[in-house]
């Protein structure tokens, strides 16, 4: 038992409060769904720059591990005059994105590092200019590594999604420091198992979506298992 005064769990308490469990389960969503999407829309861009560009690789890793090493409460606190409010939105997304910036830039970084050299020489023989060759050739190699990133980020998310409670969002975290606060079980066991679900589905949504985007890795993959 989390507590040994009250019951393990209560179903009445789902169906009493469904409205506010399933607002919480859609801000969690939004708030996940924000973060990943800023974070994968800088993230790229910087990731082919510093692979590019290799002097700038070290300040940009740089950056990414600093804001990933920073307690999440302190990144708060940090926000909060910049943000104008701590208890915001905006504080909120910027510190989640700032979560998934070494993930995914490290991830894409290592999959453009991991593309064959002979299909840059070939990719180069067609004619293609540096540009084109980087949109159609590398980036499309570096998927699988891509999607790696972005599963790992996801799963960060929403898990760090309920610590942003503390500043009155949190989605399910906020079952989850209800069910603490007033010593009661079902809330928090709610709010976890909920997250772990929504999780899980995220992983499989984006195990699909890399089996359509990237379908020679699955190919691949049976051959290998066939030989």
């Amino acid at each position: 038992m989390l507590f040994g005064t009250n019951p393990f769990f209560r179903w009445s308490y789902v169906t009493g409060n469904w409205d506010q469990i399933q607002g919480d389960l859609v801000q969690h969503i939004a708030l996940s769904l924000i973060a990943i999407a800023i974070g994968t829309a800088i993230s790229i861009p910087l990731a082919v720059l510093a692979w590019r560009y290799r002097f700038i690789r070290t300040p940009v890793f740089g950056v990414a591990s600093a804001l990933y090493i920073i307690p999440s409460l302190a990144l708060f606190a940090i926000l909060g005059p910049i943000t104008g409010f701590v208890a915001s939105y905006k504080t909120a997304e910027i510190a989640l994105v700032g979560y998934t910036l070494l993930i995914l830039i490290w991830n894409t970084v290592a999959g453009l590092d991991a593309v064959p050299a002979d299909a840059r020489e070939a990719a180069t023989a067609l004619g293609y200019s540096p540009s084109a060759a980087l949109l159609r050739v590398d980036l499309p190699l570096a998927l699988p590594y891509i999607f790696a990133g972005l599963r790992v980020a996801t799963a960060t998310v929403i898990g760090l999604v309920t610590v942003t409670a503390l500043i009155g969002l949190g989605g399910l975290g906020q079952q989850i420091t209800y069910g603490f606060n007033i010593a009661y079980n079902t809330p928090i066991i709610v709010g976890l198992v909920l997250s772990v679900a929504l999780a899980a589905v995220a992983d499989l949504l984006l195990v699909g979506a890399e089996r359509l985007v990237v379908p020679w890795t699955r190919s691949r993959r049976r051959a290998t298992v066939v030989s």
